[in-house]
């Protein structure tokens, strides 16, 4: 549906844009367009932004409220930057200049067009949907590196043995280590995560375990601990592979005896508290360096969880995928996002070097910045593909394997790029 008081532009539109399989409606008047609209439900509106009765802004937010997934491409000669942001902000595909359009209009059409298939073939969730998460479920995980790590939360869970998490950033070390205290037998007492980076060398001692007024320049008053804080509890020191080496040798005093003193006082206190650590440090190479004590490595490393990388369980990223978009619309108090096939293949294929930390930032950019209720590839925020496992590649690689058959594929390709160049003979390591 193309709406313009030019009726030369609409000619010119109708010319442009018709083919055998696209059938184009023209109007002048947007208040017979939005009945026309509401009537056949066009795939694809193009709007001119000075309109009569209703002017382009006022039709486009009367059809996005009728359908939120609503194509509309917004046109004027010069759009004024507050009309570009309205635009968008209302979900217009797109807002054009006329002068442009002989050159911009058809691929942004086949565009939009193209987008508005993808989402009309996303089916709505069943209610009945296995892949569907328990309420209040947040360790996820299909693959079977996952499915070990929570046999072994489950086991630690059973006692009080400290435990070391290791992995890298953003793969879900603090999950972890809330899913064990929340299975332990300490479940309703304090459970608090400290990063031990975030904190000041100087700083970090009187976190852990408190101070005495006056005990340094600034020390007011007393101040408690996260030890004294957390007795009877569970404490969590995140990249405990940065705690200074003199923090180092109080941590192992309080594991081995439940015994700390304040910051600048004499006192000798006790507190019984559960240590989870986590690093994304190779702590055995900081032990063999002399920047990790040795001692209190062996002691934190009575239960070791290693969790793996996000690139390393790709069957995790679709349903980790649906729990942060229903966990953003829950905090933004509006439906839960789709995702198309194609979105999905995307997210599967990225390498994922920030883990399931950058999935969900990327997810919560992706839902700012959607314009549908369903994602599309083009609405989600990636660096380059994954250099390991692109789609396209992949579906060429097991072609040429398949045709290759028991052959190495290296000298079957070979061969192949031999005969391209005009010459039977292969390489000397190519197949006969």
């Amino acid at each position: 549906m193309v709406i313009d008081p030019d009726e030369d532009f609409l000619a010119w539109a109708d010319k442009h844009l018709r083919t055998p399989t696209t059938d184009i409606l023209t109007l002048t008047d947007s208040q017979k367009a939005l009945d026309a609209y509401l009537a056949k439900r066009p795939d694809l509106v193009i709007a001119e932004l000075h309109l009569a009765p209703l002017g382009g802004m006022e039709l486009l937010k009367k059809i996005r409220l009728n359908d939120p997934n609503a194509m509309v491409v917004i046109t004027t000669a010069f759009p004024p930057t507050s009309a570009v942001i309205e635009a968008m902000k209302l979900g217009a595909y797109d807002v054009l200049r006329k002068d442009a359009l002989p050159y911009d209009l058809r691929p942004v059409v086949d565009d939009a067009l193209a987008a508005g298939e993808q989402i009309r073939a996303t089916p709505h969730p069943s209610r009945d949907d296995p892949a569907g998460l328990p309420k209040g479920e947040t360790m996820i995980g299909r693959a079977p590196a996952m499915q070990e790590v929570f046999k072994l939360v489950g086991r630690a869970a059973r006692g009080d043995a400290p435990v070391l998490i290791t992995g890298e950033s953003g793969a879900g070390k603090e999950v972890v280590a809330g899913a064990i205290h929340q299975f332990s037998r300490r479940s309703g007492a304090e459970y608090i995560a400290l990063n031990c980076a975030a904190i000041p060398e100087n700083l970090l001692e009187s976190e852990l375990f408190g101070h005495e007024k006056g005990a340094f320049t600034g020390a007011t008053a007393l101040r408690i601990g996260r030890f004294e804080q957390c007795d009877g509890g569970t404490l969590f020191l995140d990249e405990i592979g940065d705690m200074p080496l003199q923090t180092q040798s109080k941590i192992l005093r309080a594991l081995q005896s439940g015994e700390y003193s304040r910051v600048g006082g004499n006192d000798t206190l006790h507190a019984d508290v559960r240590v989870l650590a986590a690093t994304n440090k190779d702590l055995e190479a900081a032990v063999a360096s002399g920047a990790f004590r040795e001692d209190l490595f062996y002691r934190l490393n009575v239960v070791r969880v290693h969790i793996p990388p996000l690139r390393a369980r790709r069957e995790d990223v679709k349903p980790l995928a649906e729990f942060f978009l229903e966990r953003i619309a829950s905090r933004k108090g509006g439906p839960k996002l789709r995702l198309s096939e194609d979105a999905i293949s995307l997210l599967e294929s990225h390498s994922w070097p920030g883990n399931v930390r950058e999935l969900e930032n990327t997810l919560y950019r992706a839902s700012v910045l959607a314009t549908a209720d369903v994602l599309l590839p083009k609405d989600i925020p990636l660096g380059a593909p994954s250099p390991s496992s692109p789609p396209a590649l992949s579906a060429a690689l097991k072609t040429l394997q398949s045709a290759a058959g028991e052959q190495p594929l290296i000298p079957f390709i070979e061969h192949l790029l031999a005969k391209q160049n005009g010459s039977d003979k292969p390489s000397s390591n190519g197949p006969n």
